[in-house]
This record gives C-alpha cells, sequence and structure tokens, in this order.
C-alpha cells in the first residue's frame, strides 16, 4: 500500500501572504482537516475529560503513547480488546509517539545503543530494550490510524557533535521503522527530523528522512529547551525542507501563541499537553488573553470565564466560581478549566483554517497575535510598563547591581535591600538551599515527586541553582516538582536583561516560566511552576511541600510573611508531613514565631557574615532529630534577654509562654507532646 493510499492528501489553499496551508487527508478511519491541534491523551485518557465530550467538541485526533502504553496496560491486552479505539471508547482518530520523547525525558538508568534504547520500567522495574521494531509492533497491537518512527531526542540545546550523532542514529532507525511496518499496513508512518537549533544540521536531517516514502513528516526536538525566538526560527527554515505533499507535524508544540506563529510557516499539526496542565494550575485561554484563575481579583469576578466562548464551563460558572473551586483543590475545577481550555484551542485552529480558506490569514495573524500573548489584559498586576533597553539597569521598583567580582544582584530600590547581597548568589543558594536540604541525594519511600516551595522567586537564583545541579548530574537526580511564588516579576524580568551578570538565567527555563508560567526538564524528572500573586491568597492550591525554601524580603518589607499567623498557616497545610523550611534568617524574632507557630527550629548553615541561618522543622520531620539538631536552653536563655523576644507581628505574654513551654526545650523530644 502507497502512501497516496494511506492518506490521500491535499492542499487545499495555501496563504498567499505567508506559508500557511489548509489541507486535509484521510486515513483508514475518517478525514481529518488541518491546521489541527491534537490533545493529548497520553495513556488512553484526556485529562479531566470525558471521550465524548472530547468528540462532541469537534476534535478528530487524539495522541496516545507508546512508551506508557507498551509498559501498561501492555501490547497483549490492546490485541485482546482489538485496538485502543474500543479500548477507551473513541470514535476519532489515533496518532501514537513512538516513546522517543518519553526515553530522553523520563527513563532511568538509560543505556542507548545501535539495538535500541535499555531501561528500567518506572510500572514494575523491568529492564526493556525498546527498539525501532518494538515500537512499530506495539503502535501495531495498539492499532493507532498514525504511528510516529523510533527517534533519538534530545535537548535542543546540545553541542553539534552529541546533534549530529543523533540524528545520524534518528535516520538508521527511521529505516528501521519503516521496514519493520507490514507492507499491507493500513497505518500511516511519520519520519522524525531532529538537528536541535542547527540549521545545518536540519538541513542534512531532512534530506536523510525525506527519502525514505513516510506517509507525512514530523519536526522533532523542539519546545526541549531552545527559546521561542529559537523555536520559531527553526521552524521557518525546517518547513520548506518537508515535502509539501505530504502532513507536516511539529511535535509537542505548544502554546496558542506557538500554533499560530508555526502555522504562518507552514506547519499542520500539532500535539501539546499544555491546555489540561496550565488547567490543573488553574490558568485559562479566553479570547482577551490568558488569565490566573489563582490571582485574588477574581475572588469576586462573576463574569463568565470568556464571553466569546460557547462551552459547557462558559455557559454555566462565573469566574468567581472557578477561582474558588481552584483554590479549594477541587477536582472537578481540572476537568471544567479542561473543557474550556480544550474548546478555546479547537475554536482557534478551526477560525485559523477558515481564514486560510477565506484568503484572510494575514489579517486574522495580526488581529490575533497580541491577544494570544497577552496575560490578565482586564486586570494586570501593575500598569504596564516599557520595556527597557537592555542597556538599562533598572526596571520597575529594582535595579541592577554590580559587584566587583563580575556578577550581579539585584536590588529593591523603595527599601534598598538587595537579593544576595554579600555571596555570590549561586554560591549562597547552594549552601543554603540545595546542600542542606541534601535535594540531590534526597529519596521518598512512597516514590511520590519531591515538592518544593520557592517561596520569593526574585531573580530565579534559588531555582536556577537546583536545576542547574540536577541537570549537571542527571544519574543522581531526583523526580521534583518545584512550585516558585512571586508577586512581583520585574526583578526577574531585569535579571533576564543583563545575562553576562546573572550567568544562572542563561537558559531556557527562566524564559519559559515567565512565558507559559511552567517548565519541564529535557534532561531530568523536574518540572518548574510559576504562583504569581499574593503568597498567603495562593500557597492552599499547592501541592503539600516536603522542602519550603523562604527566601522572601526581610520582615521590615514583607511584614506579613513572617508573623506567627503566617507560620502557624503553613504549618496546618503540611502538619503531617516531615516538611523542612530553609531561610537565609537567623533574627531571634523570626524564630521566635516560628516557635510560636509550633515548629521546631534549629540553626543552619552560615553564609557570608552571618554566622548562622534556620532550619524548620514540622514535628514529623523532628522526631526525626537528635535534640542536638534543634536550639536548646542556651538560645533560650538569649532569647529571654533579648529586646527581640517577641515574634515578628505579634505582642503578649501567652506567646512568650507557648514558647517557654515549647516541646523542642524539654529534655528529649521524643518524649514531648
Amino acid at each position: 500500500m502507497t502512501s497516496s493510499e494511506r492518506l490521500d492528501f491535499k492542499v487545499i489553499a495555501q496563504d498567499s501572504w505567508s506559508r500557511a496551508r489548509a489541507t486535509e487527508f484521510s486515513t483508514r478511519r475518517g478525514r481529518v482537516q488541518t491546521p489541527i491541534f491534537m490533545p493529548v491523551a497520553t495513556q488512553a485518557a484526556l485529562r479531566g475529560v470525558d471521550m465524548a465530550l472530547a468528540d462532541a467538541m469537534g476534535y478528530q485526533v487524539l495522541l496516545a503513547n507508546t512508551y506508557h502504553l507498551l509498559l501498561r496496560p501492555g501490547p497483549e491486552i490492546f490485541r485482546k480488546v482489538g485496538g485502543i479505539h474500543s479500548f477507551m471508547k473513541w470514535p476519532g482518530l489515533v496518532l501514537t509517539d513512538s516513546g522517543g520523547f518519553q526515553i530522553f525525558s523520563l527513563s532511568r538508568q538509560l543505556k542507548l545503543s545501535e539495538e535500541g534504547a535499555a531501561f528500567r520500567s518506572y510500572v514494575d522495574g523491568r529492564q526493556v530494550l525498546l527498539t525501532p521494531e518494538l515500537s512499530i509492533q506495539t503502535q501495531a497491537a495498539i492499532g493507532s490510524d498514525i504511528m510516529m518512527v523510533l527517534d533519538h531526542c534530545i535537548d535542543s540545546t546540545s553541542d553539534e557533535t552529541t546533534t549530529r550523532a543523533a540524528l545520524a542514529l534518528t535516520a538508521r532507525w527511521a529505516k528501521r521503522s519503516y521496514a519493520a511496518r507490514a507492507e499491507d499496513s493500513t497505518q500511516a508512518l511519520f519520519g522524525i527530523v531532529q538537528g536541535a537549533c542547527f540549521k545545518e544540521l536540519r538541513k542534512e536531517s531532512a534530506e536523510l528522512i525525506t527519502q525514505i516514502p513516510f506517509d507525512g513528516f514530523a519536526l522533532g526536538g523542539l519546545a526541549v529547551g531552545e527559546t521561542k525566538a529559537e523555536r520559531e526560527d527553526m521552524v521557518e527554515f525546517s518547513a520548506p525542507l518537508l515535502p509539501e505533499n505530504r502532513p507536516r507535524y511539529l511535535m509537542g508544540v505548544g502554546t496558542p501563541i506557538d500554533l499560530l506563529e508555526a502555522v504562518k510557516r507552514g506547519m499542520d499539526m500539532f500535539d501539546c499537553i499544555l491546555p489540561t496542565s496550565l488547567a490543573h494550575q488553574g490558568v485559562c485561554f479566553t479570547s482577551k488573553g490568558k488569565i490566573d484563575l489563582r490571582r485574588g481579583v477574581y475572588r469576586e469576578a462573576e463574569e463568565v470565564l470568556d464571553p466569546a466562548c460557547s462551552c459547557s464551563t462558559c455557559s454555566r460558572f462565573s469566574r468567581a466560581y472557578l477561582s474558588h473551586l481552584v483554590r479549594a483543590d477541587e477536582f472537578i475545577s481540572d476537568q471544567l478549566l479542561s473543557i474550556h481550555n480544550l474548546a478555546f484551542y479547537r475554536s482557534l485552529m478551526q477560525r485559523m483554517r477558515d481564514s486560510i480558506l477565506a484568503g484572510q490569514f494575514r489579517a486574522f495573524y495580526e488581529s490575533e497575535r497580541s491577544i494570544l500573548l497577552s496575560s490578565d489584559v482586564e486586570n494586570p498586576s501593575r500598569p504596564p510598563k516599557r520595556r527597557p533597553a537592555l542597556s538599562e539597569t533598572t526596571l520597575g521598583d529594582y535595579e541592577v547591581i554590580e559587584h566587583a567580582n563580575g556578577y550581579g544582584s539585584v536590588r529593591q530600590i523603595s527599601s534598598g535591600e538587595t537579593m544576595h547581597s554579600v555571596s555570590e548568589p549561586m554560591a549562597e543558594a547552594k549552601s543554603l538551599y540545595i546542600d542542606q536540604s541534601a535535594i540531590l541525594t534526597a529519596r521518598k519511600s512512597s516514590g511520590d515527586p519531591i515538592v518544593i516551595w520557592d517561596v520569593g522567586l526574585g531573580a530565579a537564583t534559588n531555582a536556577m541553582s537546583l536545576i542547574l545541579n540536577c541537570e549537571a548530574d542527571p544519574e543522581q537526580a531526583r523526580e521534583v516538582h518545584l512550585i516558585s511564588f512571586e508577586s512581583d516579576l520585574d526583578s526577574l524580568r531585569l535579571a533576564l536583561l543583563h545575562p553576562g551578570l546573572f550567568k544562572h538565567i542563561r537558559h531556557a527555563a527562566p524564559h519559559a516560566l515567565l512565558e507559559d508560567s511552567f517548565w519541564k526538564s529535557p534532561k531530568v524528572p523536574l518540572e518548574w511552576k510559576l504562583v504569581q500573586g499574593d503568597f498567603l491568597e495562593t500557597f492552599n492550591a499547592a501541592s503539600t511541600p516536603d522542602l519550603i525554601w523562604f527566601d522572601p524580603f526581610s520582615y521590615k518589607v514583607d511584614s506579613e510573611l513572617w508573623n506567627v499567623e503566617t507560620f502557624r498557616k503553613i504549618l496546618a497545610c503540611c502538619a503531617d508531613k516531615e516538611t523542612r523550611i530553609f531561610t537565609y534568617t537567623a533574627s531571634t524574632a523570626a524564630r521566635a514565631a516560628m516557635l510560636a507557630a509550633g515548629w521546631y527550629v534549629g540553626a543552619g548553615v552560615g553564609t557570608g557574615p552571618k554566622t548562622e541561618t534556620t532550619i524548620a522543622y514540622t514535628p514529623a520531620a523532628a522526631r526525626l532529630l537528635s535534640a542536638e539538631q534543634l536550639l536548646g536552653e542556651a538560645w533560650l536563655q538569649r532569647w529571654r534577654r533579648s529586646d527581640a523576644k517577641q515574634p515578628h507581628g505579634s505582642t503578649g505574654e501567652a506567646l512568650l509562654e507557648r514558647i517557654e513551654r515549647h516541646p523542642q526545650f524539654c529534655t528529649s523530644i521524643r518524649s514531648c507532646p
């Protein structure tokens, strides 16, 4: 069977201003119109959305993943039930990714060879060798309508030598994948072009892959580390390298603006987890730009989520109610917001196609681009500011301070306080937060991800110290969910304008975080989420932390964050866990506030001129300690004599009595209540 018989591909309209095109093709199960977005049903399920609802929205294709379905439930189950369509009761088409990206991003103890990729199953620990042949056999058993070849996916910021080796292996695996498909198979098979961010290597890979008569072609290895501008440049260059008479698929992309830019450059098919994963975070796309329902401004917003949307969520519920569900961490919020985001994506792709057919794509692009780039325009955090030139050293209330040894810090102009004012920022972050918390060697018996709250993102020094240290030793990396809280992102924006002084931000992660409020490492099992807004209004909606890096400005500037009630609320959130707080201060009043709130408190490592910092422990965490690891009688005596013995923001004898009688000052903390 030939490619034309499997797909019957046709270009229906070609835009005269750009490379945007409207196409259609047939598979054994139905006809597909592009541009098309394919929601991700990784394990034969859409996150929070029933299959019948996805069908009612008009989605034609879902994406499932061979890597996950090979490990669970396994190809024998699909053979028994007659394939994935009957298994998950989906009437539309299914495209299966081969597992190449998951091997790259998820596998433990990965060993790559000419034969294939050997790794341990995350389900049962068994050793698996995924070869191009096994990938195709598994996809045949799954019964997808479109299969993908097994490829060697790498970080898009990889060096030229690594990239050349990866694309060569991808090409050899592509030939084996093509040969592994049965000649009479009705399943379409797409090849994948690699090459990271090297144009010549993209061209070389395209020449190798397009020599094989695949039914369609994909651009892989993007959205895995490069900047938005680099991604658009690669798509602009690479799309014309793919045959005009075949579908063009941009894998793993992306945000609504990514889709618009990629369609403009000639791509037809897209997939991404963002519509449902951002819904889980309370983030929605609307006709007036992206909004974040975790922000306090939406608590009393009675208007509908998006007046231009007719989905069931928008027709029934107010922003206030949806914001409440998100804050209360109600599971139904995932479903309701996923429904809306998927409806938005479906409408966007249909309107793109209609504009191409009508010869109006340029007008559509110019009118939609600014909207898709917008965020919370109806309720901005602060009045929009002019974007500063690279030479400017101030932004909003912040300025750059250049130290004599070549590194930079950010200072808040109004208060005069400087972030990492004495020690080199990355060294201080590693000593105070990374090494002390032992995050690089920590293990959890439950197997769940380690959750870290980064309170006070600032210029992202602490967060990037974690990311860079984890990526430097991927074999030792633990699965980590890093959640950064910040109300004002100008300090990070300012640091990004001065990469020579802030070397830690020479990485795709902070750019992605500002753009999408989310980033996932392509090298290690680490994901980074931004929660923007008042910490005291947003932290209850976040996953319960194992570690808290408490790094806001001092009590003088952020007084509300340092009082007894705040530490009491945080403790209530994680009282049953072995959670620890690490913070830079060793002030008597701050430690007193923690003790009065019910935390156990010990001394942390010194940094710069400070001989001590502070570590606080939940009662569950304190049970694992010896009394020597906590503040003892000597500290208590100094506190009694101190002029700052009252906890921050509080007065009264009752709080002082609570500190005096704190269990950690008993002879044995294990015998205390």
